[in-house]
């Protein structure tokens, strides 16, 4: 599909500093609230009695959230600014966050979860519009693998932290706060490197969902993956035997394998022709190890090694379609782009969590690995097909 690109800005060799560590200081915030929220919220309710279908509907607001905010982001930072509307996602974030603790009633985690969720968005939209801004061409694949080498260890801590300090009482929730509250500093400090979004987007927002399909279904099933195991991984863990704390350090080792593997990834994907076969390579990756959890879950070492390489191959199909969009696009056109990209983020966080909460009523624990296989399998049928029928990319 072609479009115009009216926006074409100076290519850039050099590594704006203080726009990337505004913008990782931000996707931090993002990835341990993330990674703290969806595990402690699901815990809560489970110690609670809510079933899993109930928690699985809880977990999926995130995703109308994010459905809901992403369209409208570059509106907003358009108008308000880039660096002031990420401040007042920030603080939306961090009160929201604490308001879980106070909340007695399970209804009141339903507009909890919108708030919360929504502000996380802004963040994640905005901060990977920053970070390719940042970018230069030739060194966007190293930036965008230490951006989301940062995402990955925020996932990777929120679980760690949640292993620590346990669900009992106001500390979690003051930490999640606290984190994201700390994102604000690094973000002011760099309101002179503040991304202008001084034109119109040149397509209506839902054709950047459906112009590079490739990415964009790559990030609507990592979404599914990552919120639906996120919220629900430690309850799998505890119907199959763990304690607690056991199945918060194996989703923590997930998360390590994102870290250790997306520096790698975005170096090889700007050396990959065609990145088709990268991203079906690493859905092909997270079908066989979700196959194969059923039959490895109870040697806890075994599937914490597992679930390393499963977790770095998942993250895999956020960073190299994050790159794609970088490379194609510019000005309001990639703050666009960036937003339809975390749009069908959020359409699979809305998806996963209530799909593997449906599977593990009806199929048992064991569900939590089928609805995983499911989702990698839809991705493996779909990158297949276009390779094979679909249009030659360059």
């Amino acid at each position: 599909m072609h479009i115009s690109r009216p926006e074409q800005p100076a290519v850039r060799e050099t590594i704006h500093w203080p726009a990337l560590l505004a913008a990782i200081s931000a996707i931090t915030a993002v990835g341990i609230a993330i990674g703290l929220g969806l595990p402690l919220l699901s815990v809560i309710l489970e110690k609670r009695g809510v079933s899993s279908t109930m928690i699985g509907l809880n977990s999926a607001m995130a995703g109308i959230a994010a459905m809901a905010a992403a369209p409208l982001t570059t509106w907003v930072a358009q108008r308000l600014t880039v660096v002031n509307t990420m401040i007042y996602a920030i603080l939306a974030a961090a009160i929201s966050a604490l308001g879980f603790y106070y909340a007695e009633a399970l209804w009141m985690w339903f507009p909890l979860r919108i708030v919360f969720h929504g502000a996380i968005t802004v963040l994640f939209v905005l901060s990977e519009f920053w970070i390719n801004t940042a970018a230069p061409p030739s060194r966007r694949g190293l930036v965008l693998g230490i951006y989301a080498t940062v995402l990955s260890l925020g996932f990777a801590a929120g679980p760690l932290i949640f292993s620590i300090v346990g669900s009992e009482g106001v500390l979690p929730f003051a930490i999640g706060s606290a984190a994201i509250l700390a994102a604000a500093i690094p973000i002011l400090m760099a309101r002179h490197e503040n991304p202008q979004i001084s034109a119109a987007p040149a397509l209506p927002f839902m054709r950047y969902v459906f112009l590079v399909p490739t990415a964009t279904a790559a990030v609507f099933i990592f979404g599914a993956v990552e919120s639906g195991g996120l919220s629900l991984f430690p309850i799998y863990a505890t119907r199959t035997g763990f304690t607690e704390s056991q199945g918060a350090l194996l989703l923590t080792m997930i998360g390590l394998g994102n870290v250790l593997f997306q520096i790698p990834v975005g170096l090889v994907a700007d050396r990959i022709h065609d990145r088709r076969i990268l991203l079906s390579l690493f859905a092909l990756i997270g079908l066989v190890g979700s196959l194969s959890l059923p039959f490895l879950i109870h040697d806890w070492l075994l599937a914490a090694v597992v679930l390393l390489l499963w977790g770095g191959s998942v993250a895999g199909l956020y960073t190299v379609g994050l790159a794609h969009l970088g490379d194609q696009l510019h000005g309001a056109d990639l703050a666009s782009a960036n937003a339809a990209f975390v749009f069908c983020y959020a359409l699979g966080m809305l998806v996963g969590p209530q799909t593997i909460g449906v599977a593990m009523d009806v199929a048992g624990h064991s569900g939590f690995a089928w609805a995983l296989a499911f989702f990698f399998g839809l991705y493996v049928a779909l990158t297949v097909g276009r390779m094979a029928f679909g249009p030659k990319r360059a």
